[in-house]
């Protein structure tokens, strides 16, 4: 399940945020000071970040300039009592992803979190994956096992892109033939099977015995 932090200094509205979205099962952590909510924000890199404007050390419009700057990707839930048309412009404008104002409804500022994640994790699901301890950054071309970074080739993101796309799909050898290498190219089923193997290698702890890309006579399991 996602984490979430909440930068909040009304004791109140802080507690009765994290009791409601750990029932919902979110892993969340908590901050009542700008300066330290950043700096949690930086050392955890939360999913999601529910930060209040008005703040004791620096300010959440600050806080959300600098993450924004950090990591563009962080969405941001900005919760204040200000309801003015202007402060909430500009909120949006330096990276907020959506805008809450006091008082606010539990069941209101929870559907909000799930449209954020949902918005996110579909943007997410097209530049990164995930499986086992393996992570994938298709916009970096960078693979890791755990920590370890590996080297695979641009057609090997190309496939696992490609299967990930297709998560728990059975998928036949003559798609991943028309849809990484193209119709007009002349590969064989046989070279899939190769670079199946190379992927195994690289990315399972068990080549022998896959747990992710599984093969059976004439298609992939894929991840």
């Amino acid at each position: 399940m996602e984490t979430i932090l909440i930068i909040e200094d009304d004791i109140s509205i802080l507690r009765g945020l994290k009791d409601n979205l750990e029932y919902e099962g979110y892993t969340v952590f908590s901050e009542t000071n700008g300066k330290n909510g950043l700096q949690c924000a930086l050392e955890r890199n939360p999913d999601l970040l529910l930060l209040d404007i008005m703040l004791p050390g620096i300010n959440g419009y600050e806080i959300c300039k600098r993450l924004k700057k950090e990591n563009p990707d962080l969405p941001v839930i900005m919760i204040t009592a200000r309801g003015s048309e202007m402060d909430k412009v500009s909120g949006l404008d330096i990276g907020a992803d959506d805008y809450i104002t006091k008082p606010f409804s539990i069941p209101e500022l929870l559907a909000r979190v799930r449209a954020v994640l949902r918005r996110t994790n579909t943007t997410k699901s097209f530049n990164e994956a995930n499986f086992g301890n393996v992570h994938l950054d298709f916009k970096k071309f960078q693979a890791f096992v755990g920590k370890t970074e590996v080297s695979l080739s641009s057609k090997e993101f190309q496939i696992l892109k490609y299967m990930v796309e297709h998560e728990g799909e059975a998928i036949h050898r003559h798609d991943l033939l028309n849809n990484v290498w193209g119709y007009d190219a002349m590969p064989t089923t046989r070279t899939v099977d190769n670079f199946i193997l190379d992927l195994r290698k690289k990315l399972e702890a068990n080549p022998s015995e896959p747990n992710h890309i599984i093969s059976v006579r004439g298609l992939v399991i894929n991840l």
